[in-house]
């Protein structure tokens, strides 16, 4: 019996030797995450606070976040972990989700595995054009997925979309407080209320990117908890750790509740234009089928 046009529009296609070689560098990637994982940590090498002449330190500059704020990268390697699981389920395997975000998933993790070997040299500036290049590919990663929304339910929601969300959240925060640590190691000063005010400026320039990378990809909640999640506790550490600064902690907690107002926003804005395009296209059904019921009366 011949397959109906709905039958083979769900009937994937066999894998690709592309779609094999993706799965393995994804897997070797991973790896190679863990490994770096290991020497940040301390395991293989010097952990991560204590190399760089402790320029990343969670007391070192006016924009480190708290000691507790990096317990959020277990849940992102977890979810890393689970990704690359994911990836090789047969019924994801030609995925579009999986096609359109393996390449730059590895490249994620390679980059996450080289930042963390660079700061063990006490290359700083060189950590910061890694980190760059790993939250723009976290960015496009996710704008990806935006674009194709092919979600398959819960584990494509917490495993993929969650993930990402995730990791894009934290290492934009991540992102502006590496550039500080690169600036104070480089001899700059934070002494003064200039520099708190400083401080106020990029948390809150932080927030308001974050917002804008919130309007490409319909807010997401992830991208949101993680941004927030850091900046929070960028707040805590000013108001009980050196540098003490209340100034940049209430800036800080402020961005945090500007990046969720954000999300809440775009959120309902992109729920509301999905509503008025289903109910167009709702309408242009009805349309059609009038038109077609008094075509076919008017053939009687």
């Amino acid at each position: 019996m011949t397959a109906s046009p709905a039958d083979t529009r769900h009937t994937d296609p066999r894998p690709t030797t592309a779609d094999r070689v993706r799965q393995v560098v994804v897997t070797v990637s991973e790896i190679a995450c863990l490994l770096g994982t290991l020497v940040g940590i301390g395991v293989f090498g010097t952990r991560v606070e204590e190399t760089s002449g402790g320029s990343l330190s969670a007391d070192a500059t006016l924009l480190a976040p708290a000691g507790t704020a990096f317990s959020i990268w277990s849940v992102i390697y977890l979810g890393l972990f689970a990704y690359t699981v994911w990836q090789w389920l047969p019924s994801r395997t030609t995925d579009p989700r999986a096609r359109a975000t393996g390449w730059l998933a590895a490249a994620s993790m390679l980059l996450n595995a080289g930042w963390l070997l660079v700061t063990q040299q006490g290359w700083i500036w060189a950590s910061v054009g890694v980190i760059v290049a790993l939250v723009l590919v976290l960015g496009l990663l996710v704008q990806r997925l935006t674009r194709l929304p092919g979600r398959r339910g819960p584990l494509d929601l917490v495993v993929v979309d969650g993930t990402f969300g995730l990791y894009l959240g934290w290492v934009s925060v991540a992102t502006a407080a590496n550039v500080a640590a690169a600036l104070v190691a480089s001899g700059v000063s934070q002494e003064g209320r200039g520099a708190e005010w400083i401080g106020v400026l990029v948390v809150l320039v932080l927030a308001a990117v974050v917002a804008a990378v919130q309007q490409q990809v319909g807010g997401r909640w992830a991208v949101a908890a993680a941004s927030a999640w850091g900046l929070s506790w960028i707040a805590v550490g000013r108001a009980t750790d050196e540098p003490r600064s209340m100034l940049v902690a209430w800036g800080a907690a402020a961005a945090a509740v500007l990046v969720v107002l954000a999300t809440a926003y775009f959120r309902r804005r992109a729920g509301a234009r999905n509503g008025s395009a289903q109910h167009g296209s709702g309408q242009h059904r009805t349309g059609s089928a009038a038109r077609t019921g008094r075509t076919v009366d008017g053939q009687r």
